[in-house]
């Protein structure tokens, strides 16, 4: 027979598992999503995420983006504009492009936090917290603009895991296709040539945001003025750290000849601070340069890599 002792024991690990807190997905810290931040350490955004602490927590929430139980990137949503802060997310190699077809997907947690921590499908017509894939439709002008970019990710579903309207802006349209696409295919360009750890595997941490703007897409959803990005790797070749840092007015760009100027870290930190409150896309990242850019590389790479060339006009 059990003796007393060991059945307390038993007793009271069981009471011990049955109490305590499951993984939720909308976490209470972006840290808390493991393996999509430098140096596991959020960014500084001014009034938003502040030391690693959400400020206003009951408006912004951290999404650890989650797809088939698998974690796949992690976002900062702000509930109220019903738009991501930003996302952010690890490259390593990706195959293929976007998915053969598009099913938009929301983050059930937001609306009842004891739901399954899976992305859904859209399936209502308007959510309380998050919008919804009817909020997007019946407009020319406005895209359903990745700030995690489905051709960045590694597999297939990776991809689909980044078609969710918490990774999702309204953008511009001709913006999304021309200018904002061939930064993405650069950039992507620079990270699989240029960027490779230790083991020469591609290996880079990137960020994504967007700044809310006053006007809304169909009286829901906050159109941004402007979306950033910035991304800082280690080249193993070189033995040293690269960075680089874009930003652009979320308006209509029909140009071929338009390019998003590649900028400094530092030059986007003063651009997306305020006051005395400084903005940082990698606290974690203490090589990241940020006084200089990976403009240099461009024109070794392929033309279909879509690289401002010397001669090129910026935006």
């Amino acid at each position: 027979m059990m003796t007393s002792l060991k059945m307390w024991c038993l007793l009271s690990l069981c009471v011990l598992l049955s109490i305590a807190p499951t993984l939720s997905e909308v976490l209470q810290a972006m840290t808390q999503c493991e393996g999509f931040l430098l140096g596991e350490k959020s960014p500084e955004v001014p009034k938003i995420l502040e030391k690693g602490e959400i400020q206003q927590k009951q408006r912004y929430k951290a999404i650890c983006q989650t797809y088939k139980n698998v974690s796949t990137f992690v976002t900062l949503y702000d509930t109220k504009n019903k738009i991501p802060v930003l996302s952010a997310y690890k490259y390593t190699g990706a195959e293929g492009g976007r998915p053969k077809k598009d099913v938009w997907k929301i983050e059930p947690q937001l609306e009842d936090s004891k739901s399954n921590k899976n992305i859904k499908e859209s399936d209502r017509a308007n959510y309380n917290n998050q919008a919804s894939d009817n909020n997007y439709i019946n407009n020319e002008n406005y895209s359903r603009g990745h700030l995690f970019p489905s051709s960045y990710a590694r597999d297939r579903n990776g991809k689909e895991s980044t078609c969710t309207l918490t990774n999702i802006v309204p953008q511009v349209q001709d913006f999304n296709e021309n200018s904002w696409y061939r930064m993405e295919s650069c950039v992507k360009c620079v990270l699989d040539r240029h960027c490779r750890n230790n083991n020469d595997d591609p290996e880079a941490y990137l960020l994504t945001g967007a700044q809310p703007g006053t006007k809304k897409l169909n009286n829901k959803v906050n159109i941004p003025t402007m979306l950033w990005s910035a991304f800082c790797c280690y080249n193993q070749t070189n033995r040293k750290w690269l960075a680089s840092a874009f930003w652009a007015n979320n308006v209509e760009d029909k140009s071929p000849n338009v390019y998003v100027a590649t900028r400094t870290l530092q030059q986007l930190y003063d651009k997306l601070s305020t006051g005395s409150k400084t903005f940082n896309a990698f606290p974690g990242g203490q090589n990241c340069p940020l006084q200089e850019t990976v403009a240099q590389l461009y024109p070794a790479l392929n033309r279909k890599c879509y690289c401002q060339r010397p001669h090129q006009r910026g935006g």
